[in-house]
């Protein structure tokens, strides 16, 4: 197969958004186009940082005498995500860090914030993306949980942001723990 550069590309969010969030059990897009049903919510900008996923894989090797490796097992996988969400007074990230039942209010009304040990629960995450060629790439995670909450700094020269890491747990029927689907714009 030839080398094409048209398929090298970036990914760029989508214009309006995105990252959204919904409670378990939302019905979830199975196409890079479909419409989001409608529990989905934003979570707003991120850092410029963007999003990073760790599909990782670990394996254990058998050795034979001698030292020839003979055979190399996987003995586990883990599937994060990971990146900075840098509006802080958006109540929807503030229930993804701190748990919905910790989290109520409005800005305008005013926003409690409870930090305590409850565990937040997992929710449906999609990210959309925008990729050269006007490529369109949708990643859909069907059960996301907190697993790591970065240090919050608080100065008069950095947006205050939540460095949040989702750890994808298998969600799916088949036990897939995301999903990407890509299509060309029409």
């Amino acid at each position: 197969m030839a080398q094409t550069v048209t398929n090298v590309t970036t990914g760029k969010p989508a214009v309006g958004g995105a990252i959204y969030r919904a409670p378990l059990g939302t019905t979830l897009p199975t196409s890079a186009s479909a419409e989001l049903d409608e529990a989905f919510v934003s979570l707003g900008y991120i850092s410029e940082d963007g999003l990073t996923n760790e599909n990782s894989v670990e394996t254990e090797e058998v050795k034979a005498w001698g030292g020839d490796t003979v055979l190399t097992s996987q003995t586990g996988k883990t599937d994060t995500f990971s990146a900075t969400f840098i509006e802080a007074l958006n109540v929807e990230v503030l229930k993804m860090v701190y748990g919905d039942a910790n989290v109520s209010g409005t800005l305008a009304a005013g926003i409690t914030v409870r930090a305590n040990s409850v565990e937040a629960g997992g929710a449906c995450y999609v990210v959309d993306q925008v990729m050269r060629e006007g490529a369109l790439k949708r990643i859909v995670i069907a059960n996301g949980k907190l697993s790591e909450l970065g240090e919050i700094s608080y100065n008069d020269s950095d947006a205050v942001g939540y460095e949040v890491t989702l750890t994808a747990l298998p969600g799916f029927s088949d036990g897939d723990t995301h999903k990407e689907y890509i299509v060309k714009s029409a």
